[in-house]
């Protein structure tokens, strides 16, 4: 007997979204090393492409925090009317403190199961939250302050902290 893997309407949105970033570059770039201020890959994660796309992933609209920016993390809030979800990318200058960054954030958070198939390396946390590497950036995608069930159609945590990361890697093409 085999095990289908079942795509949930909610998961197959997210990967419609996915093609609606912008097109993959042609040749492969070398990462940028942190600097005084946050590049625009990560100021992505708080702009208004992604809040819309987001938003059609999850059918729910957010206010989205001023970021912030301190010690080379890039934050914003995406606040619902019942809940509130965090997205961070930490910029680094060099493969060994990418891999150092991201094995910290496995072990403070609880790292439980990797994914398979998202940015250069990627983890599920303890609360559902997601933790996703790609080149001298590592996002983090906190889904604790949202409910149990959230989106339209409802969707737990781990089904909601994916989807996002989906969405943010499909924007992402390299430094």
């Amino acid at each position: 007997m085999h095990r289908c893997f079942r795509l949930s309407p909610f998961l197959f949105v997210a990967l419609i979204a996915l093609t609606s970033c912008t097109t993959v570059p042609v040749g492969a770039e070398t990462p940028q090393p942190a600097s005084r201020r946050p590049s625009s890959i990560a100021k992505e994660v708080c702009q208004p492409k992604a809040a819309n796309l987001i938003h059609d992933v999850l059918g729910e609209a957010a206010k989205v925090s001023t970021p912030t920016w301190r010690n080379h993390l890039y934050t914003c809030h995406y606040g619902y009317p019942n809940g509130t979800m965090v997205l961070s990318v930490k910029e680094l200058s060099s493969w060994s403190q990418t891999y150092g960054y991201f094995d910290r954030l496995g072990t403070t958070l609880h790292r439980t199961i990797p994914i398979v198939g998202l940015g250069q390396g990627a983890f599920r946390v303890r609360d559902g939250s997601i933790v996703v590497r790609k080149d001298w950036k590592v996002l983090l995608v906190n889904v604790v302050g949202l409910p149990r069930q959230f989106g339209r159609p409802p969707a737990g945590p781990e089904e909601i902290a994916l989807a996002v990361a989906g969405v943010i890697m499909g924007c992402w093409h390299g430094d």
